[in-house]
């Protein structure tokens, strides 16, 4: 009897509940153009394209050989790391952090956000999401069986939550509420006041706030973003999620860091404990180097980002495609032009132009109408970019 024939795998519920991976199919198209020979500029993903910087490489390369790295780390990692954290934080916000109780390590920003989930929401529960945002926050929340309230994000509100809006049943039922600034995809910041109100209104409807603060570094104008745990009483409703991967070009190294409110980290550690037992040593000891190293390959990165941004919009203005430009991270969030969905025109671009563009309804239902652009190649590249798709007479 061939007992394969009647044998069959029958996946968690969790499973078949997830949602769609949106990028995945993004570079199936890219990579299609690609395989034609063609020349594809792809602008629609948000990988980092500069290199680590050189101290910090070399850093990793000092660690490796060192056999205490070779055993088991501790499972919250490091204390070494955590103290470097929390230095960086301090110098960089102002913001206080006990290493022990305040700061979990973390095997990418991405990993927290969805473990988070895990640790506070059971079936059911409520959880707030921006729309348009980042969409593994909706895959914790279906990880832990929770249900989404969408805050939308619009240009009449610069991309922000509107609190009132939600409706006070809502509010009192939600537990966990993400927010991201400098924003992913729109590139909105948010200043102090925004940030009042969010501790404000967490703590009158009882919601943990989780900042997402992926780009923390990254603020144009002059204009350094202000993270969430700046505000008073921010650790007593919440935690901040940081990385790596966008400050210091370590997308690829997987370090991030939860902090803020001592109960929700120790969560956090403890789902770890079953699921990890944390960083190679080695790049633990890469990660601080970057922490209290110098800082000026952050400076120059970013100014980098700026130069970037500033050719790209220059390109736009010559072929009346108008946009405000966004004041963080390395995403802009333009307009389609009149006649086309999201997905019609990043079509278009990527068939007629070889411009890879995200199309703005897959980070949700308030992204249509917008695509993300990110500032991930050369400012020549990006021009050509622009001018691929002026040549296609769609504006002005």
């Amino acid at each position: 009897m061939d007992r394969t024939k009647s044998f069959q795998i029958s996946p968690a519920d969790r499973m078949t509940g997830l949602p769609t991976q949106f990028f995945a199919g993004l570079v199936r198209k890219a990579n299609a153009q690609v395989a034609k020979g063609r020349d594809v500029i792809n602008l629609g993903q948000g990988n980092p394209d500069q290199p680590t910087p050189p101290h910090i490489v070399t850093a990793l390369q000092e660690a490796a050989p060192n056999p205490l790295y070779h055993r088991y780390p501790p499972f919250s990692g490091f204390p070494f790391l955590k103290e470097a954290v929390a230095q960086r934080y301090k110098e960089d916000y102002n913001v206080d952090l006990d290493p022990e109780k305040e700061i979990a390590i973390l095997f990418g920003g991405k990993t927290g956000l969805i473990e988070l989930s895990q640790c506070l929401l059971n079936p059911g529960d409520i959880c707030l999401v921006p729309d348009p945002g980042y969409p593994d926050y909706w895959s914790g929340v279906a990880l832990a069986g929770g249900r989404m309230e969408y805050m939308p994000l619009t240009a009449d509100n610069s991309f922000l939550p509107n609190y009132d809006a939600i409706s006070t049943a809502v509010a009192d039922q939600a537990k966990l509420m993400f927010i991201n600034y400098p924003n992913n995809p729109t590139g909105a910041v948010a200043g102090p006041d925004f940030y009042a109100k969010t501790v404000d209104f967490a703590a009158n409807h009882g919601v943990v706030v989780a900042s997402d603060f992926a780009y923390g570094a990254i603020g144009f104008d002059d204009k350094p973003p202000v993270s969430f745990l700046q505000t008073p009483g921010a650790k007593e409703v919440g935690v901040e999620f940081y990385t790596l991967s966008k400050t210091y070009n370590m997308a690829g190294w997987r370090v991030g860091f939860a902090l803020g409110n001592p109960e929700i980290i120790s969560l956090i550690n403890l789902i770890q404990d079953h699921y990890y037992c944390s960083l190679f040593g080695g790049i633990q000891a890469a990660a601080a180097a970057a922490l209290t190293g110098p800082q000026q390959c952050v400076t120059d990165l970013t100014a980098t980002y700026e130069k970037r941004r500033n050719a790209l919009f220059g390109g736009m203005a010559k072929i009346g495609w108008d946009a405000p430009k966004p004041g963080g991270s390395f995403f802009c969030w333009l307009p389609v032009p009149k006649g086309h969905t999201s997905a019609s025109f990043s079509d278009l671009v990527l068939e007629q132009a070889d411009v890879v563009v995200a199309p703005g309804i897959g980070f949700g239902t308030h992204g249509e109408g917008y695509v993300r652009l990110g500032l991930l190649a050369p400012e020549a590249r990006l021009e050509e970019a622009i001018s691929r798709i002026g040549k296609l007479h769609l504006f002005g």
